[in-house]
């Protein structure tokens, strides 16, 4: 429309004459203060001139880092458990991360009283493994539980190769063997 409204090319008196001369602006239509600023025009035109900074030395802003208590909690827990098995689930608004509860675990059991750091680390994921939550260590070995049954991992070619040894007469069955006699 008015092009830059930084009054870098023009002023706003030019740009309002140039909008009314192109029919953009109604005659009816135009500000009080335009005919007043047409009778009595200023004696230097206001001109924008860009702001030089000066810079005689270099000036280091230095912004502290900003740490919190929890802070040290993340990434201590970062460090020993990693990031977890699953991503953040972004999509609701009330999900709590992992990482976030056992904060919120290490906090309260921290204002219940006073203990050290690591043994308070410690106590923390018990009390959270207490609750359900499971924390697997990070590089640690995950634990297998072995509730397959033996049989299960015999391969195929081994009980053939046993079944091709038996006897003619014998029948074996998974587990035992039984001894059939021909009448």
């Amino acid at each position: 429309m008015a092009g830059s409204r930084l009054e870098k090319f023009g002023t706003v008196f030019t740009r309002i004459r140039d909008l009314m001369r192109s029919g953009v602006i109604k005659e009816s239509d135009k500000p009080i203060w335009f005919d007043v600023y047409k009778a009595f025009p200023p004696k230097k035109d206001p001109l924008y001139v860009k702001p030089v900074a000066k810079v005689y030395g270099k000036k280091a802003e230095t912004v502290p880092d900003i740490f919190y208590r929890e802070d040290e909690i993340r990434a201590k827990f970062y460090e020993v458990y990693g990031s977890g098995p699953r991503a953040f689930d972004l999509s609701k608004s009330n999900y709590v991360s992992t990482c976030q509860r056992f904060v919120e675990k290490y906090m309260q059991l921290e204002s219940q009283g006073e203990l050290e750091k690591d043994f308070l680390f410690e106590k923390t994921g018990k009390a959270l493994l207490a609750e359900g939550l499971i924390l697997r260590r990070r590089g640690g070995h995950v634990v297998a539980t072995d509730t397959r049954h033996p049989v299960l991992d015999m391969k195929l070619t081994d009980m053939l190769a046993e079944q091709q040894t038996d006897t003619p007469g014998e029948t074996q069955t998974l587990g035992e063997q039984t001894q059939v006699t021909p009448q």
